[in-house]
């Protein structure tokens, strides 16, 4: 493996431990794809530091099982900027 990859993938890694990131936050502030981020820590990451790797999943499922709580707010202040707008 590259270099720079496995360099991406430890700092990706730390991102989304300090921050307790979700992998489209993650994406945006590296500037790659949702697929590399996911990539780098389901497949690269335990190659690399399988300690962190396990980090990172559990935060990682922790996004996945909130999501529909976040979806579901982002959804309501949609709908209430709108209402108040009008």
């Amino acid at each position: 493996m590259k270099d720079y990859i496995e360099e991406r993938a430890m700092d990706i890694a730390t991102y989304i431990i300090t921050e307790q990131a979700t992998v489209r936050q993650t994406a945006k502030v590296f500037g790659v794809s949702k697929s590399t981020v996911h990539k780098d820590v389901t497949e690269r990451l335990p190659k690399i530091n399988p300690l962190v790797a396990n980090q990172v999943k559990n935060i990682l499922d922790k996004n996945k099982a909130e999501r529909h709580i976040r979806g579901g707010k982002a959804t309501r202040m949609k709908y209430s900027n709108i209402h108040n707008h009008l």
